[in-house]
């Protein structure tokens, strides 16, 4: 019998003579285990609040029925069951917008399950945004500006917008990055304030307040760490309220761009506020002092 050719001696298990270790994790391609890397799988995209024609996407009773009673807003498709139909019956009429009948089934599907759409859904034109220098004039006589550093929660941003409406600022400056988009979950938190507050989206938030600044606005800003209390500011003339992001503040050259950093006084243990919070405390005591110089 022929001599069979040898074959090369190899080490079973890479060399070391031993099995290798058990994995304890579900290998990918299994149940459990996830999709293969090589496969083409993405995680599906959270639902779109920005489409791709420009229009944005509002839900909720209050931010679409305050939408509809706005003259500025350009209107696209309004979607809504029957129930939210009915709710907003007389808004539907005064725009004299045709409606399309859905389900909240269908709703979820476009929207996400976790939102709180409240059965209606509307796609229109982002609103007109006006000029730092519109902002500043409207300063002189009226509230305060709203000017956030970074805050990139729609909820938090939402409420500030909604405590600037409600105590009468001038307006609101945000940054373009950095910052929540102006529609979704914001409008719903601002619930209808996205209509009245004016609102400027700026690249640069040191030159915007710089120029702000040269406009004759007192720029004060809110921190934690302020040398005075925010109660010693006299909140005379045209003035702007800084508020810095939850958990990091105002950058530091958010706070050198500012003629005075404050504080709000605290008479208990803890001595912070959510920056909502902390705005509609600002915002607040801004009104006060214009109603008290305006009877004095």
């Amino acid at each position: 019998m022929p001599d069979q050719p040898k074959r090369p001696f190899r080490k079973p298990h890479g060399g070391s003579g031993k099995p290798p270790f058990k994995v304890r994790f579900k290998p990918h391609g299994k149940p459990g285990g996830g999709p293969r890397p090589d496969s083409g799988y993405r995680p599906p995209d959270p639902p779109a609040t920005t489409l791709d024609d420009g229009l944005v996407r509002l839900y909720g009773i209050h931010p679409v029925e305050a939408a509809l009673r706005n003259p500025a807003r350009r209107i696209g498709r309004l979607i809504a069951t029957d129930n939210a139909a009915r709710r907003l019956a007389e808004a539907i009429a005064h725009r004299n917008v045709r409606v399309e009948s859905t389900s909240p089934r269908d709703l979820d599907r476009l929207l996400g399950a976790d939102t709180v759409h409240q059965g209606v859904l509307l796609e229109t034109e982002p609103l007109p945004e006006p000029a730092l220098a519109d902002l500043a004039e409207a300063a002189r006589t009226g509230g305060p500006i709203a000017v956030l550093d970074q805050v990139t929660d729609p909820h938090n941003a939402g409420a500030v917008i909604r405590s600037a409406a409600v105590f009468g600022a001038a307006g609101l400056v945000m940054t373009r990055r950095h910052s929540p988009p102006l529609t979704g979950t914001l409008a719903k938190s601002a619930s209808g304030a996205l209509e009245v507050v004016p609102i400027v989206l700026v690249q640069n938030l040191a030159r915007a307040m710089a120029e702000l600044a040269g406009l004759g606005v007192r720029l004060v800003g809110l921190d934690g760490d302020g040398d005075r209390l925010i109660d010693d500011e006299p909140f005379s003339g045209a003035a702007a309220i800084v508020l810095g992001a939850e958990g990091k503040g105002l950058r530091q050259l958010t706070r050198d761009s500012c003629h005075a950093v404050c504080r709000i006084g605290a008479a208990g243990a803890i001595t912070s506020l959510n920056v909502s919070n902390a705005a509609a405390v600002a915002l607040h005591l801004a009104a006060m002092r214009r109603r008290v110089d305006g009877a004095a």
